[in-house]
């Protein structure tokens, strides 16, 4: 009795017991909120990403100009009018930003969607299945990750014609094949389980299984991994449109603004023109990652926070 009393005492030094019992009673949601929050920068980066998709999401009611239309002075400078300036054609550059957005969140969502659903799909049949299935698919796989991936994407960016949605069907074919190979190793432990097997035994459908047995128990790992793709797909993106191999304009993309910046006097004499599209980049990819991170931390089922 008395190792007992002390071993309790152990664990309570610092713990004030009406917190420690809200943590024993709370659901698995709340947990993972709770160890979020303690990740100051990912919160931090939850409420700037935040408040950049809906002042992108709001484009056309807070854009003071249509992103198209030629309003000012030829790469006028910032002024009570133009409050970032305009481009080089006399178009409003804060307009052209919020529009941008739009289309950068919308390449790297899209693209994100569309590589995680044929990862998943290509992991969960080589990883239950095996044999046959498992080596030709990891072999394309392999295949595919041998190639230098943006010498892949702009190879593909060039044989198809540059375009919004050509941008985004590229990068989602291309960023598959990291997230086929986190759910082909995670089903390969989870096959192996008590609780599959047993489904197994019982003959339930083969996808009441492989959906509703295996994926969920990947969801976290996949959460994870996505985030890193999304911030991939904003920057390649990005890379492409600069490049002239991406969103063509008039449309404005935050790749095809840093375009004009290819000029020494752009670059010494007009900030305006792409320090802000820059800026928004770095934050974008930044908040993405931050969050990524603090996700990564609060689905880890071993960590202590």
């Amino acid at each position: 009795m008395v190792k007992k009393k002390k071993f309790k005492k152990e664990i309570l030094v610092g713990w004030d017991e009406k917190a420690v019992k809200d943590i024993a009673n709370e659901s698995y949601v709340q947990t993972i909120f709770r160890r979020f929050c303690h990740h100051h920068l990912a919160v931090i980066s939850l409420a700037v990403l935040a408040l950049l998709v809906a002042a992108a999401l709001l484009a056309p009611v807070i854009a003071p100009y249509d992103p198209d239309e030629i309003v000012g002075t030829f790469s006028g400078a910032p002024c009570r009018e133009f409050w970032l300036g305009t481009d080089q054609i006399g178009r409003d550059v804060l307009s052209r930003l919020l529009y941008a957005m739009r289309i950068s969140l919308l390449v790297g969502v899209m693209a994100t969607l569309i590589s995680t659903v044929i990862g998943v799909v290509l992991g969960l049949i080589a990883g239950y299945f095996g044999k046959g299935a498992d080596m030709i698919i990891m072999r394309f796989t392999d295949m595919v990750m041998s190639f230098p991936y943006i010498l892949l994407v702009l190879v593909a960016a060039a044989v198809f014609k540059p375009g919004l949605w050509n941008i985004i069907l590229i990068l989602g074919f291309v960023d598959w094949p990291g997230i086929a190979r986190l759910v082909r190793g995670n089903v390969l432990n989870l096959r192996e389980t008590n609780f599959i097997k047993g489904n197994i035994v019982a003959g339930m459908p083969l996808g009441h299984i492989l959906f509703s047995e295996i994926l969920p128990n990947t969801v976290a790992p996949i959460l994870v991994y996505a985030t890193s793709v999304l911030a991939l797909s904003m920057l390649d993106e990005a890379a492409l449109s600069f490049l002239g191999q991406g969103v063509q304009p008039p449309t404005a993309s935050l790749g095809n603004m840093l375009n004009g910046a290819q000029s020494l006097t752009v670059l010494t004499k007009q900030p305006w023109l792409w320090i802000p599209p820059g800026l928004l980049i770095i934050l974008l990819v930044m908040s993405i990652n931050f969050i990524g991170d603090a996700l990564r931390d609060a689905l880890d089922p071993n960590s202590r926070g």
